[in-house]
């Protein structure tokens, strides 16, 4: 049971991650500034969870929980400034790509942020699963 969860956690990472790069190059979305910085917590975990997976180690959720704690942050606060619940004179964005931009809406409502807000989120809640059965 725990591998598979483990296996889950590196899916959606490997999904995320294929997708980030997708719109990146594919649909030629620029990333802003957030974008990049929760690219910068997603990229690891692919290879921290799928040296976890072969053979399985089950403390490898110790290791990707602190990235994936991070993203979840930057994701919420990037979905925040998105929805417009965060001043629009905190943003970071202030120079290039704007960090509020809507580039695709899937479903009328799931945006780019509230993709990456769900993924971290899922994330988070399988390692800490994980975490918590894992002994010491």
């Amino acid at each position: 049971m725990d591998w598979l969860l483990c296996f889950c956690a590196w899916l959606i990472t490997f999904v995320s991650t294929l997708g980030s790069l997708f719109f990146s190059y594919v649909m030629e979305f620029a990333p802003c500034v957030l974008c990049w910085y929760q690219r910068i917590c997603l990229f690891p975990l692919v290879l921290i969870l799928a040296r976890g997976l072969f053979p399985f180690d089950p403390k490898a959720s110790k290791y990707a929980l602190p990235l994936a704690g991070v993203g979840w942050c930057l994701a919420a606060y990037h979905s925040l400034l998105y929805a417009e619940w965060i001043p629009a004179d905190m943003q970071p964005c202030t120079q290039g790509i704007s960090c509020t931009e809507v580039h695709i809406e899937l479903f009328g409502f799931l945006s780019i942020p509230y993709l990456s807000l769900i993924a971290f989120t899922l994330l988070s809640a399988i390692l800490i699963v994980l975490q918590r059965r894992t002994p010491v």
